[in-house]
């Protein structure tokens, strides 16, 4: 009897993590592989890959613990959330933060296998991953931070594969975050009504009834920003291949957010898992 009670608690804690959920690890999993192989040359550093595929893992769980745990008390409101183990009742505020210690510790474990650059850039990360969730309350561009704090991959892939980050590193990061400002703009479209409600802020409240034209004009921005990647590292053109695609799954996205119907909108948030992976597919393309 007791060894199905720790079960059922280990499966309230999967849920917590949203291991359930795995499109949210493989959005921000895209961009850390577009880093690493772009600092690796094509050819990354076998442990550099692993560990940032694991900590992408880690940290995108740790994310969505911290996540609820700063929502415990919006998401029993809202009518997406409010199954989630700490809204139901199911796990408490303690023990989320136990599993968010557990989860981010185990990521830190990892990073100490990197060079000391990396492992000081980590805690950059850490705070901003931390931060995020209670940003909500204060910010109207929640969405602009959960960039800033899942991108950072970015630049701490170029810090552990060559000790140093340089122009094209930083030229990633922006697109990353831009990336994320927009896939969770189309997120936030979905909850608008709740957030309204509820009083917290987001782009999608922010930019209103602009929201496509300005989630538009970005994707324009990201897509221009990852040419001036290809540009700098000299890349061939399976790589432009990968971007093309990228843009007509972009123009396929505005296309489902046009009348701001929110399960649409909700898989256009899900369409930028096939964004992302065009452009890593044409990245190793190109590197081959």
């Amino acid at each position: 009897m007791s060894s199905n009670k720790h079960l059922a608690r280990l499966r309230q804690y999967w849920l917590l993590a949203r291991f359930d959920k795995p499109i949210g690890i493989f959005i921000l999993l895209w961009p850390t592989l577009w880093a690493v192989w772009i600092a690796g040359n094509g050819r990354p550093d076998a442990l550099v890959l692993a560990v940032f595929v694991a900590g992408v893992v880690l940290m995108r769980a740790a994310g969505c613990v911290i996540n609820d745990y700063a929502d415990r008390d919006f998401d029993p409101h809202v009518d997406r959330c409010k199954l989630r183990p700490i809204a139901a009742g199911m796990v408490s505020p303690n023990e989320a933060l136990a599993v968010f210690a557990v989860l981010c510790l185990t990521a830190f474990g990892l990073v100490l296998l990197m060079n000391v650059y990396t492992i000081a850039l980590s805690f950059i990360g850490a705070f901003l991953a931390a931060s995020y969730p209670f940003m909500k309350r204060y910010t109207q561009w929640p969405q602009a931070y959960l960039g800033a704090a899942f991108g950072f991959a970015a630049p701490m892939a170029f810090a552990a594969q060559t000790n140093a980050i340089p122009l094209v590193g930083w030229v990633l990061y922006l697109a990353v975050l831009l990336w994320a400002l927009v896939y969770d703009t189309m997120y936030a479209m979905v909850d608008i009504d709740d957030d309204l409600k509820i009083g917290v802020k987001s782009t999608a409240i922010l930019f209103g009834k602009r929201v496509r034209e300005i989630t538009a004009a970005l994707q324009i921005v990201i897509l221009s920003l990852l040419v001036w990647v290809g540009l700098m590292q000299q890349l061939t053109w399976p790589y432009y291949g990968g971007l093309l695609l990228a843009a007509g799954l972009a123009v396929y996205q505005q296309t489902l957010i046009f009348h701001f119907h929110k399960p649409d909108c909700f898989k256009a948030f899900l369409n930028n898992n096939w964004f992302g992976l065009a452009v890593f597919v044409g990245l190793v393309l190109a590197y081959l």
